[in-house]
């Protein structure tokens, strides 16, 4: 009834101003399924060129930090269309701004209907995914896109297309990784920067959080599947937990190195005085799916930061990606 009743709202708003845009924008789109079991995520060869050649320009202006970009990828990518997803990549117009030198909050806030961030390259991360059990987001069974549950046309990059034409990853990003040399025995650079500003790692970091002279390992999440079998009926899915679904992973504290948002405090080789960080993990969540501080509302579906394809027209400012972004 509540997503009635806001879609009402929005279709009386986008007839009243004229703006059928606007509607196509923010009605809601969650497609219907019944499967309760992965059937095994099956990836899209990383072996075609992108549409043009990606343009970003990160920079700290006062107290904000701007990422832009055209949203077109600086490594190879699946074949768009696919057989599991019918969009192809087009050139976007992101502009997105978040705090340069980022607070924690007093509580943390779950990724909604949002970005979680964006990488170094200017591609956005964006774990969730619009698929729920009988098409229904009030049973609370979201599918997990990297369960293979729901086909969705994912590339080797663990990267696929929104109906936009937006390039996106829903998992490690293995092009950009690669380009920036992430590598074990080695700390991770800056892959990205989350929506509330603190910047983004992936997989390597400092065995004690506090130490730069300590062992570089891989960072676990401490996330884990819960046993035994879903409920069944009235709504939900029942089968075993496997990970089709969010709702399968439970946070166990101390089960892992990193906390309910896959991150931690701790020193790293951009801020040796220490900072809140976060780190794409080998294990699920993957991309982090809560925000330790403030969340810009640049990153939110539709948000200020998201305005479409630009009809392939350049945006000042624009540059080759970065090797490495500014603090």
């Amino acid at each position: 009834m509540i997503l009635k009743n806001q879609f009402a709202l929005l279709l009386f708003f986008a007839i009243a101003l004229g703006s059928a845009p606007m509607l196509a924008q923010f009605a809601p789109r969650f497609r219907q399924h019944d499967t309760n079991q992965s059937r095994g995520l099956r990836l899209v060869p990383a072996d075609s060129r992108p549409p043009g050649a990606s343009q970003v320009s990160i920079e700290v202006v006062g107290s904000k930090r701007i990422i832009q970009s055209n949203g077109i990828p600086d490594h190879q990518t699946g074949a768009f269309p696919n057989h599991g997803n019918p969009n192809g990549i087009s050139q976007q117009q992101y502009a997105y701004r978040v705090a340069a030198n980022p607070k924690p909050a007093d509580r943390i806030t779950p990724l909604g209907m949002q970005n979680f961030g964006i990488g170094v390259n200017g591609i956005p991360f964006d774990p969730g995914a619009a698929e729920w059990f009988h098409g229904d987001p009030r049973g609370g069974w979201q599918y997990e896109a990297l369960s293979g549950a729901v086909p969705l046309g994912i590339d080797t990059n663990h990267a696929h297309v929104q109906p936009t034409g937006a390039y996106h990853y829903h998992g490690l990003p293995s092009g950009l990784l690669k380009s920036l040399k992430v590598v074990r025995g080695q700390h991770s650079p800056i892959v990205g920067w989350a929506a509330d500003g603190f910047p983004i790692y992936a997989l390597y970091g400092y065995q004690d959080a506090n130490n730069p002279e300590s062992e570089i390992v891989e960072l676990k999440s401490s996330y884990r599947l819960k046993r035994g079998d879903r409920p069944r009926g009235n709504g939900n899915p029942g089968g075993q937990y496997d990970g089709s679904f969010l709702a399968d992973y439970e946070f166990v504290e101390g089960a892992g190195d990193l906390d309910e948002c896959n991150g931690r405090f701790g020193v790293t080789p951009d801020y040796p005085e220490g900072t809140y960080a976060y780190y794409l993990s080998d294990q699920w969540p993957v991309i982090p799916r809560n925000f330790r501080g403030e969340p810009s509302s640049d990153f939110d579906r539709g948000g200020p930061g998201q305005q479409g394809p630009p009809g392939g027209q350049r945006r000042p400012g624009f540059g080759p990606p970065p090797p490495r972004p500014r603090r």
